[in-house]
């Protein structure tokens, strides 16, 4: 890269933090680019108005391992502190060793040289830098912590929730209800102003009662949903003036997860995972439409035995135009038929 273009990229890095993402700034070490097919996708980069505290509680959902935390807990910290280094961020995570590695790579991030050129007026303070926090010279922080941490005594003007609850807790009422318990009596009473302050959470979905579906009535949010399969025809908000359209049944990012991927995952996840991680629309763990609940158990035959119907109609935009009939009758015989 030229001196005139490194100059050039510099400027721009300190205007939009989707510059970030330029193929030329890495992170945590060689080899650590975030993709760019990412940030035109939205999910790359947290929209520019938060900056200017346009937008007060954000939701970014996507589908895992798709840079959402190198996105949001580290780029974006790093962005907001270099041009505001008294800004007072706190970091949550599901665990305190995710907590703590995102804080070293952020770290890291802010020490390179090519972030010490682009914010030559942010330096971490060589008082306070410790494994999970650090402070900057002008008393801003990035302060971690995991949730059901404790925050006794510590604010911020932006609190970011990154992955809060973790896969395999999804389906325990008491993992879901620990989550939101201290989001409600813990993080959401630590910002310094609850008028301007910001609050983003950064998820995947996982149950119809996460963090994400337990906010929602509260507040109003700005959401970013972004599926790995397009359901609908869309334009994205991906920073000031800018949007990136996606066409029904468009992948999120081909180069990274193809076709013939997705469709492993639907086997390995199944329906209900699948839809929740991957679609961000979770369903309800008894059935979406047909629930197990309707169904009964006989130790005896009932002496009437009804002929019946069942017509399943295409409810999903890339189902439209398929329907099938199943006619039920007496135990031991079954007639199906589909028809388009």
């Amino acid at each position: 890269m030229s001196s005139d273009e490194r100059s050039t990229l510099d400027i721009a890095l300190r205007g939009d933090s989707s510059d970030l993402h330029s193929p030329d700034v890495q992170y945590c070490g060689p080899r650590s680019t975030v993709p760019p097919q990412l940030a035109h996708r939205g999910d790359g980069v947290v929209p520019s108005a938060m900056r200017d505290r346009e937008i007060k509680r954000l939701l970014i959902t996507v589908p895992p391992r798709y840079l959402k935390s190198i996105s949001g807990s580290v780029g974006f910290v790093a962005w907001m502190l270099g041009r505001d280094p008294s800004a007072r961020i706190i970091c949550a995570s599901y665990s305190a060793k995710l907590a703590g590695t995102l804080a070293q790579q952020c770290r890291v991030t802010m020490e390179s040289e090519w972030y010490r050129r682009v914010f030559p007026q942010t330096r971490i303070s060589r008082e306070k830098n410790t494994e999970m926090n650090f402070e900057t010279t002008r008393r801003g922080y990035r302060y971690s912590t995991s949730v059901g941490g404790t925050l006794t005594g510590r604010g911020g003007n932006i609190l970011i929730i990154d992955d809060p609850l973790k896969a395999d807790d999804a389906l325990s009422e008491a993992g879901r209800s620990a989550v939101n318990d201290w989001y409600d009596g813990t993080l959401s009473t630590r910002l310094d102003d609850k008028r301007k302050g910001t609050i983003i959470i950064i998820a995947q979905r996982l149950h119809l009662d996460d963090l994400v579906g337990h906010v929602l009535p509260q507040e109003d949010w700005v959401r970013l949903d972004l599926p790995a399969i397009a359901e609908i025809d869309e334009r994205i908000a991906v920073g000031r003036n800018r949007t990136h359209f996606r066409k029904a049944g468009e992948l999120l990012h081909p180069a990274r997860e193809s076709q013939a991927e997705i469709d492993q995952m639907k086997v390995k996840l199944g329906s209900f995972g699948f839809s929740a991680q991957y679609q961000q629309r979770p369903i309800p763990v008894e059935g979406e439409i047909v629930k197990w609940e309707w169904f009964r158990l006989y130790d005896v035959l009932p002496t009437r035995q009804p002929v019946m119907k069942s017509f399943s109609h295409g409810i999903r935009p890339i189902d439209q135009g398929n329907s099938t009939t199943t006619r039920f009758a007496r135990p031991g015989w079954c007639a199906a038929t589909s028809t388009s």
